[in-house]
């Protein structure tokens, strides 16, 4: 029997993320989880143990540092995962071992790119600067239901009746799970960081053409924006907060945003002027993550929710449910009329996006969303921090290189402000 050339994957950050791209290595061919490396070798050893539970690697290393896992033999390519103030670090040490003889194929690293446009273009400019293929882990564009939907609306509609004009894209939840992700300074900002780098880069991917590059097809404008502390910055939530995830600021003191809204103005490549719509939330109260998307032209539309799902489920008060997240992410609630996410890696795009980059990267090729992909998102994302501080409309060119936003420097209050 011939063996077939496989990937070997080595992962960096054992966390929440970590977890999800390993259960997506299920519906992957190409690749294998052979490494990883944690800050914290509990959390490293947890993760290799459900890769060697799920049958998507086999005597999966655990290595203490990232130079340790670039340098193993087995490892082809690194997915960092590590948190949003550590990447920057993370990258050079890879990027270091390279330069020192280690043989590393490509690097795919987990959104968003950096906590600033300096931070992106100098991670983008170490990787390219090594030789490695590059991938920028969007996994919303990934998504089966987006794809197909993409696919669909630009034969059948874009074709006869002209391109899509307006994009709009949402994701909601509760809140996140580490309490670095409530850190403004760690994080990089809020919710506008954290979640709208998902819906601006779904938005640009619906209104450009399958196979094209967003930032080809898609010559940016404007940028009107705006961000709130809605609930967890109310005394009761702040502390709630405090309680549910120690370490985390204060946000009657130091609040990030958990409100955000955007719309992009684009001239596309034909000439015509579109607009990406991103709303995102960690202030959402329902069932659980809700990710939804719509796509309008002239003669066509489609649109895409995650909870409305194929399945639901019903328990009633009769039930003791204890908390759980088994129906879907960011779950709120056990009892009532529930949704399921059958396959959450699936449906939220990872299992197809680690299937394209790793056989890109096995192939030698570079994967269509790279890091360049990601550098843009800074740059949109910057952009509209700075129309939301300013309250004006912010065109392009613009000038967001040196800009870190007030919520990433412990310096925004809207509350204080109004008091």
């Amino acid at each position: 029997m011939a063996q077939r050339s496989v990937l070997g994957v080595g992962i960096v950050g054992a966390g929440f993320i970590g977890e999800f791209h390993v259960r997506s290595f299920a519906g992957v061919r190409d690749g294998d989880v052979v490494a990883v490396a944690s800050r914290t070798s509990e959390s490293a050893t947890r993760l290799a143990g459900i890769a060697e539970e799920l049958g998507v690697g086999r005597d999966v290393a655990v290595h203490a540092d990232v130079r340790a896992l670039v340098r193993d033999d087995r490892v082809d390519a690194v997915w960092v995962l590590a948190p949003n103030d550590s990447r920057l670090e993370v990258v050079r040490a890879i990027v270091e071992e390279v330069r020192a003889g280690a043989r590393l194929t490509g690097i795919a690293i987990e959104k968003p790119l950096g906590r600033t446009v300096a931070e992106a273009r100098e991670i983008l400019e170490l990787v390219e600067s090594a030789g490695l293929l590059h991938a920028y882990l969007e996994n919303q564009v990934y998504s089966p239901s987006i794809t197909r939907a993409h696919e669909l609306v630009w034969r059948r509609g874009a074709e006869a009746a002209g391109t899509p004009y307006l994009a709009r894209c949402a994701e909601e939840h509760s809140g996140p799970h580490k309490a670095w992700f409530w850190d403004g300074a760690k994080q990089g900002g809020g919710v506008l960081s954290d979640m709208m780098c998902h819906s601006v880069e779904a938005g640009r991917y619906l209104l450009t053409p399958p196979g094209v590059d967003p930032s080809d097809w898609l010559t940016p404008v404007s940028v009107t924006a705006s961000i709130q502390s809605l609930k967890w910055g109310r005394p009761a939530y702040a502390e709630r907060l405090m309680e549910l995830y120690p370490g985390a600021p204060d946000y009657r003191e130091r609040p990030s945003e958990d409100y955000a809204r955007a719309a992009w103005e684009f001239v596309n490549g034909d000439g015509e002027t579109v607009i990406a719509e991103g709303t995102t939330s960690w202030s959402y109260v329902g069932a659980g993550l809700r990710l939804s998307f719509e796509l309008l032209g002239p003669e066509y539309s489609m649109q895409s929710d995650t909870l409305a799902t194929e399945s639901r489920v019903f328990l009633s008060r009769a039930l003791g449910q204890a908390q759980g997240e088994d129906m879907l992410e960011k779950q709120n609630a056990e009892q009532g009329l529930m949704p399921i996410v059958s396959d959450e890696a699936v449906s939220y795009g990872y299992t197809g996006e680690n299937r394209h980059v790793t056989s890109c990267f096995l192939r030698g090729e570079q994967p269509l969303e790279s890091l360049r992909n990601g550098l843009a998102v800074a740059e949109l994302l910057m952009a509209a921090y700075q129309s939301a501080q300013t309250g004006q409309t912010v065109r392009w060119p613009v000038d967001v290189e040196g800009f870190v936003p007030d919520v990433a420097q412990g310096a925004w209050n809207p509350r204080r402000a109004t008091a």
